[in-house]
């Protein structure tokens, strides 16, 4: 991926998404690391619903303290490996409270120290909590960039990290995470991408690749052909006047000629 072709990315899907943010639900830092913690294998929309009525609740590290792991796991039972989230939380809590004065501490290195918090969650803190720029590698992040070229198939999640970090400039890292988000979540989406219809097509290997599958013509088996030609001599005969006929009508129902505008507006950017 060269200089050109990364900067073509980051105004186009800044054009899509201008307002791209953090799309879990917090007041503080602390909400903030809980509500990423909750995120692992589970959607913003799910986490958001159960923080509702958890930050009423829980308030401070001492209030996930004060219950029994039981109660907590039942408070955050939506939530997607919810035992072990909720013994992370206390685990977290109890080391707040023990070495950093009950705040979330500003420093990467201290925030991966502790429980449930990996690099991709100290870097949504640090980001969004701190104003300290970095790219959080999600699944949608991770998605896109390959699509994309910007990083190979079989890169880990640290080397697409590292290879955005070289590609875009630092002080767009935070919002280049967002809006790479954005971009995996509604339109190039882990299943039926909007391929068709996307400005990146012109760089994305992985778009151009789905599109000439997608008009790729399928291919008949012999027994069908002779059916369909023996059809169509049969309709062509007794519907002369009606000016077509079962292959034609086949043949204008195929697409292309409705999908050329859109693949033409897809493809009006940069070549590969």
């Amino acid at each position: 991926m060269n200089a050109v072709k990364m900067r073509h990315i980051l105004d186009t899907i800044a054009e899509m998404y201008p307002d791209a943010h953090c799309e879990l639900n917090h007041e503080n830092p602390f909400e903030l690391t809980i509500a990423v913690l909750l995120s692992a294998q589970c959607t913003d929309e799910t986490v958001n619903k159960v923080t509702a009525t958890l930050f009423k609740k829980y308030k401070r590290p001492e209030d996930y303290l004060s219950v029994p792991l039981e109660e907590l796991e039942n408070d955050i039972r939506r939530i997607g490996l919810f035992r072990n989230k909720a013994a992370n939380i206390q685990k977290l809590c109890r080391i707040l409270l023990d070495r950093h004065g009950g705040e979330v501490p500003r420093e990467h290195a201290e925030l991966t120290e502790l429980p449930g918090v990996g690099r991709k969650t100290a870097n949504v803190v640090v980001s969004n909590a701190f104003g300290v720029p970095a790219i959080a590698v999600d699944t949608h992040v991770e998605r896109v960039s390959k699509r994309l070229g910007i990083a190979k198939a079989d890169d880990s999640v640290l080397e697409v990290e590292k290879k955005l970090m070289k590609l875009v400039p630092r002080e767009e890292w935070t919002l280049t995470h967002h809006r790479l988000i954005f971009f995996g979540r509604y339109h190039c989406k882990a299943q039926n991408p909007q391929c068709a219809v996307c400005p990146l097509m012109d760089v994305c290997p992985e778009g151009k690749k789905r599109m000439k599958a997608a008009l790729k013509p399928v291919k008949a088996s012999a027994g069908s052909k002779g059916k369909a030609a023996s059809s169509g001599t049969k309709q062509a005969v007794t519907k002369q006047g009606a000016g077509t006929t079962a292959a034609g009508t086949a043949a204008s129902e195929a697409g292309t000629p409705e999908k050329a505008p859109a693949i033409r507006k897809a493809r009006g950017g940069l070549s590969s």
